[in-house]
């Protein structure tokens, strides 16, 4: 009979795997083969005008309004799917847009609505304030030598926050790194900036890969990482595991059913 247990985070993949997505890919730009996706446009534009919020929450669709929480009028709309905040001196703030192009679009879109409900709003200093992407390198990293190596750019406490927070002095951009893999980088104004950090970090994460090793006696096979511990035997009862380490290959001993049957090193 074949059992299977996992133990551990149910996260991300641990194996490296092919690019997300069938775009080709222009190595060139993107030497490391992969391409942060944009997740998040932040982006202002002065509607040069006063504004009466309360008017603008009870005639508005989609539009809400509490001073005593914050003082704007949130309003969304459906596409592009933003959330603007809406302030009575007329400035506003556009968040949600995946692109350059829909975030100046869904501006112009709010700005419309608020003429249309009577006041001479304009479209003004439009700017992009902020803009937060993502990937995945599809390989685990040891954080802990990442922090101690790049200590002066690295802030790592993970009994506060799991990621590893990489300030990168040029492009400025503020790298969330994760154990998975996984890396949202913000702080960029223009997307080339995005693209820029993630190809300089890149380097410095291979360096730091986490390496899978797996170690085969008889008919088992123990793979251990830090997210996911797979145990595939052909023994119908296994009694007592005890996880030496989070890194490194071990090696499964058969025990007689009882607590002194461990993982050692191979």
């Amino acid at each position: 009979m074949l059992f299977t247990f996992r133990v551990g985070i149910d996260d991300l993949s641990t194996y490296p795997q092919g690019l997300e997505g069938s775009q080709p890919v222009d190595l060139s730009k993107h030497p490391s083969g992969i391409v942060p996706t944009l997740q998040n446009i932040v982006s202002t534009v002065n509607l040069d005008c006063k504004l009466d919020l309360k008017a603008i929450a009870l005639q508005a669709r989609n539009a809400e309004y509490n001073p005593k929480r914050f003082a704007a009028v949130i309003m969304r709309i459906r596409e592009p799917k933003t959330t603007a905040l809406i302030f009575a001196s007329g400035k506003m703030v556009c968040t949600g847009a995946k692109s350059e192009e829909q975030s100046r679009l869904a501006a112009r879109k709010y700005a419309r609505i608020i003429q249309k409900l009577g006041f001479p709003a304009k479209f003004k200093d439009f700017k992009i304030q902020n803009i937060v992407g993502s990937c995945d390198v599809k390989f685990p990293i040891r954080l802990e030598g990442l922090a101690y190596a790049h200590g002066a750019f690295s802030s790592y406490e993970p009994e506060l926050f799991p990621g590893l927070i990489y300030r990168m002095k040029q492009p400025k951009i503020v790298l969330l790194i994760f154990v998975s893999g996984k890396i949202v980088l913000t702080g960029a104004k223009v997307r080339d900036e995005t693209y820029t950090a993630f190809e300089n970090i890149y380097p410095v994460l291979t360096e730091f890969r986490k390496v899978q090793q797996w170690s085969r006696s008889g008919s088992y096979v123990v793979e251990i990482s830090s997210l996911v511990i797979e145990v595939a035997f052909f023994w119908q009862r296994l009694s007592c595991i005890q996880i030496l380490d989070e890194v490194g290959c071990l090696t499964l001993k058969e025990g007689k059913k009882r607590s002194s049957s461990v993982l050692v090193w191979d």
